[in-house]
């Protein structure tokens, strides 16, 4: 069990690396680019920001549009992880969602201090509770399947207990990330538009 659980935090450090890295650059790239990305027509400036407190949601296409671009990318990860170029797509992956990561919590909190930090709080809750997770059994999962394949020993894909075992992660995965569009889609509005108004 112990050795199980060292195996996949080192397996994590990968991806801890590639993230934390592309946070940084998320972080640089904000503040070289800040007049002109955080301008008055930039990322979440307050015209926007001011027409999103008195919009109307509709849930259920919300949620149909999460859902599908979520699992669209997830797909497009787990089929490119298994071919030559996996090593890079799941590296990559990290690297873009620290970039993301750290462009977004930076351009709120240049713009509105602590104010836009609680706003990107609010709004990546609660579905980033489940989508974090999602995110790091999917680049796990990635990895193992890329090393199954093109990597003799830890792991073999020609064994069938293994495949099933990548195919039972990978509906653990989509389901997670599911739940976590259900909540993006009809919980987390509420919420933005709540703080928004006392924004």
């Amino acid at each position: 069990m112990q050795l199980a659980g060292r195996q996949f935090l080192s397996r994590q450090r990968n991806f801890l690396a590639c993230f934390g890295a592309g946070l940084l650059l998320g972080i640089i790239l904000i503040n070289i680019g800040k007049s002109i990305l955080l301008g008055e027509t930039g990322l979440f400036d307050e015209y926007t920001l001011y027409h999103m407190k008195y919009m109307t949601v509709d849930c259920n296409a919300l949620f149909c549009y999460i859902l599908r671009k979520r699992m669209g990318r997830i797909l497009i990860l787990a089929v490119l992880s298994s071919t030559y170029l996996g090593l890079v797509v799941y590296m990559g992956a990290a690297f873009w969602y620290g970039i993301s990561a750290g462009a977004f919590l930076t351009s709120l909190a240049l713009r509105y201090g602590l104010k836009g930090i609680l706003l990107a709080a609010v709004s990546l809750f609660p579905h980033y509770l489940l989508y974090v997770p999602a995110i790091l059994l999917l680049l796990v999962w990635c990895q193992e399947l890329f090393r199954g394949i093109y990597v003799r020993g830890e792991f073999n894909a020609q064994d069938k207990g293994f495949l099933l075992k990548k195919a039972g992660k990978l509906l653990l995965i989509l389901g997670v990330t599911t739940a976590g569009c259900l909540m993006e889609g009809y919980l987390n509005p509420y919420l933005l538009l709540g703080f928004l108004k006392i924004f």
